[in-house]
């Protein structure tokens, strides 16, 4: 039973249905070279404690909220990430921001937020895969799903780190054309997932 809901929880993750998270690590993450790998470990941390927060909360029932409310949010937040990207400094040579929630600690801060949101939408699938008599097993499959996102969003992290490597060091790629492309495609993307919404 915990090697099911560790590989569901990868496996969501990692699911192209499941973009709308992909997109927001993307976003999260596109900025990071591989020698800021100790931001980038505080930024996929503060993100972790959100999503675990609530996705235990939630699946416990000691929160309620509406899933509607969530899938506009969870969109919302990809979005806001994505333009986050525009107004950050990407060289050592810029001034870092003066903006508190621009700066690099409020990036940490809008990580933690943003999963408490995440966390939300990750209770929906995994509630949605309980089986009747299993409750009091919950906490077992609640450690093994959310050992599996973690996993999986590890996966997404190294590819990214990996991709990054390659545009800035090999090929020598412009960071903030590269970032500010790649964040303008995801900006792309997260609108029609919100018309998308919209129109149904």
């Amino acid at each position: 039973m915990f090697e099911l809901y560790l590989k569901l929880g990868f496996g969501h993750l990692l699911d192209i249905n499941a973009y709308d998270h992909l997109l927001f690590i993307i976003a999260l993450t596109i900025s990071y070279r591989p020698q800021e790998w100790r931001k980038l470990l505080i930024l996929v941390t503060a993100f972790t404690i959100g999503h675990s927060v609530t996705l235990a909360l939630a699946v416990l029932d000691l929160i309620q909220f509406s899933p509607i409310v969530i899938e506009w949010l969870i969109p919302i937040t990809i979005l806001l990430t994505a333009l986050f990207n525009f107004y950050r400094p990407y060289s050592d040579e810029e001034p870092a921001s003066e903006n508190r929630f621009l700066s690099e600690s409020g990036k940490y801060m809008s990580a933690l937020f943003f999963g408490l949101i995440h966390g939300m939408g990750f209770s929906n699938f995994l509630r949605s895969t309980l089986m009747p008599g299993e409750e009091g097993q919950l906490g077992w499959q609640l450690l093994a799903f959310n050992l599996g996102i973690e996993a999986g969003q590890l996966v997404i992290v190294f590819f990214i780190i990996s991709i990054n490597f390659i545009v800035f060091n090999l090929l020598n790629t412009n960071r903030k054309w590269w970032i500010r492309s790649v964040s303008l495609g995801i900006i792309g993307f997260t609108g029609w997932i919100l018309w998308g919404l919209w129109q149904g």
